[in-house]
């Protein structure tokens, strides 16, 4: 897990693209109600967005490894972009991986330089974590298919040049999971959205869909009606392995202004870092963030070997790491700053919220633990 020259570089390179923008230029912009698009168009510019796609279609030819050092390095500057998660990560890999040739050749080149951008939908409001209820459904139509459906908790749909929707073919009504992916595209008959008024300030807004008999072509399919979870997880583990990044970064942030500040701060005779009170939960938060990397690095270069099943035990893994090292790191940055912890000021206070996304989504920290329990343990289900 000793990284590569070549991550190195691309590490400190982001790094430095990081500290031009920093936690201020992402908070202005959520405050504004606005996008972080200077940021995505100099990441763009850099190679950055598109470095896990294929070189044919204008990517770097890297994998999720690289894609996840951008992120996380982002985030360590203060200014994660959130939409990585969605659309290379996921999108992109999905289509690179299980698309048809128009396919790959209208979105690809778009999604690595970043000018287009695809938003996922697999979230629904009685399904929850439980992706066996997932109701929207898909029917042909002669060559068409008629999708109809709702989704929650989707990120950055108005910008989004379509949505990758995740449905199920009708005759999966009969209990057999069979999910099916098409490209929809923002401006679809049928095709709404609503804003979720959610207490977290973030650039990137959640909604609601309605998929409301919504007619595409044949050609909105991707990959084979039949593959089903093959393609699915295939979005997915990228997705887990992502958040992870998002998280670390996180937890790295919050950690380094504590660090600062615990060196200055003086309110007896050393600074307060010298005290085991103030460091030792500091230096065990590093601790936490550095092993939730391991496991991320893991997953990842997995992912990008090829095993799939080994990647989506490893990947689950490195999410909940992650989360977990994160709220940790983020919780005890506050308490290190105390009252100016709660400022504007130091712009910690607002982790507390956004740091707890990284346990509840894209799947809760206790469904991990579910998956675990039965498919690495081999205890049987209690669902």
């Amino acid at each position: 897990m000793i990284e590569t020259e070549e991550h190195q570089a691309l590490r400190s390179a982001v790094a430095a693209l990081g500290q031009r923008y920093g936690r201020d230029y992402l908070a202005r912009v959520a405050r504004e109600g606005r996008h972080p698009d200077e940021l995505w168009a100099d990441a763009a510019k850099l190679g950055y967005l598109g470095v896990n796609l294929p070189e044919e279609y204008g990517g770097g030819g890297g994998g999720i490894a690289e894609l996840s050092i951008v992120l996380e390095e982002l985030g360590a500057a203060g200014c994660p972009l959130l939409m990585m998660v969605v659309s290379p990560a996921i999108c992109g890999t999905v289509i690179a991986r299980f698309g048809t040739e128009a396919q790959k050749s209208a979105w690809l080149p778009g999604l690595a330089d970043g000018s287009l951008t695809m938003a996922f939908g697999i979230t629904e409001p009685d399904a929850g974590s439980n992706s066996h209820r997932i109701t929207t459904t898909a029917r042909r139509d002669g060559d068409d298919w008629i999708l109809t459906g709702r989704k929650v908790f989707i990120s950055g749909v108005d910008i989004a040049d379509a949505t990758l929707v995740v449905g199920r073919t009708e005759d999966a009504r009969t209990g057999r999971l069979k999910p099916c992916l098409f490209i929809v595209p923002r401006d679809a008959p049928g095709f709404s959205r609503s804003v979720i008024d959610m207490e977290l300030q973030a650039a990137e807004k959640q909604f609601e869909l309605v998929i409301d008999e919504v007619r595409l072509p044949a050609e909105a399919l991707v990959g084979d009606e039949d593959a089903g979870l093959l393609q699915l997880f295939a979005g997915l583990n990228p997705e887990r392995v992502m958040t992870a990044a998002f998280a670390i970064g996180m937890g790295r942030y919050a950690l380094s202004k504590a660090v600062e500040y615990a060196r200055t701060r003086q309110v007896w005779k050393e600074p307060i870092g010298a005290h085991q009170a103030v460091a030792h939960p500091l230096a065990a938060a590093h601790i936490d963030l550095e092993l939730a990397r391991l496991m991320m690095q893991k997953a990842a270069q997995l992912y990008d070997a090829g095993d799939d099943m080994g990647a989506g035990e490893a990947a689950n893994m490195a999410k909940y790491a992650a989360g977990e090292a994160c709220v940790r790191a983020v919780d005890q940055a506050v308490h290190t700053l105390g009252g100016n912890g709660l400022t504007r000021e130091y712009g910690l206070a607002s982790l507390i919220t956004a740091a707890r996304v990284a346990r509840i989504a894209p799947v809760s920290r206790e469904m991990i633990l579910n998956f675990v329990s039965h498919q690495t343990l081999g205890l049987p289900k209690s669902y």
